[in-house]
């Protein structure tokens, strides 16, 4: 009986870890990651307690729905590197992340965000290695203008950001008219003067911390 009982409470605890999880995936797609955990805990339909039990703070939850999309992150970048055209390889990838923003405003935030937690920022470390490797091979080709920098790409997205925050509900395709413009500025037959300095990686970092979702 004891055992029955036992296996029940699991059984209990997981149905409640995955009706969290669902509204806290749909609840971020829409409203970002600061929409309040009460608000996810009604959408649930359990109570702010019981979040708290499966998820001890907004980062947890946030850790657990974006694994996934940082994963997918990795991924795009790594398959970049093995495209055969290193121009081609450049620009699909920062379409393919800027529409990985365009798809979920939790990830728009997440993408321009820094955590404190080795669970996001070592994949995020992973692919923007990758991303390295993918703008040297496209500058060496002579197809990408040589002073463009990983933190180029980083500015880009938090560009993106403002514009998917601006028109994500009235013009929804509008981010691709910006990718286009800033793809075309970056080409090596389209350089003009030289670009301003870029921002240094610890600034970013420092700009993306402040961006962090209260807990």
């Amino acid at each position: 009986m004891e055992a029955c009982k036992r296996r029940r409470l699991r059984r209990d605890a997981e149905i409640n870890r995955e009706r969290i999880m669902t509204a806290a995936r749909v609840a971020f797609r829409e409203r970002g990651l600061d929409v309040p955990l009460e608000e996810i805990a009604r959408r649930a339909e359990v109570n702010i307690a019981t979040l708290y039990r499966r998820f001890p703070d907004r980062e947890a939850l946030i850790e657990a729905i974006l694994a996934d999309h940082m994963a997918d992150f990795v991924e795009a970048a790594e398959a970049a590197e093995l495209a055969d055209d290193p121009w081609e390889a450049f620009a699909g990838l920062v379409e393919h992340v800027c529409g990985m923003q365009a798809a979920d405003q939790g990830v728009t935030e997440a993408l321009t965000t820094c955590f404190p937690t080795a669970a996001l920022e070592a994949p995020r470390a992973r692919a923007m290695a990758a991303v390295d490797r993918v703008i040297e091979r496209a500058r060496r080709a002579g197809t990408l203008r040589a002073d463009f920098t990983g933190q180029d790409l980083i500015l880009i997205m938090m560009a993106n950001a403002g514009v998917l925050g601006s028109t994500r509900c009235t013009a929804p395709q509008a981010w691709r008219r910006l990718i286009g413009l800033i793809l075309d500025a970056c080409r090596a037959d389209r350089v003009g003067p030289p670009l301003p300095p870029a921002p240094s990686t610890k600034d970013l970092q420092a700009a993306m911390s402040s961006a962090r979702p209260q807990r």
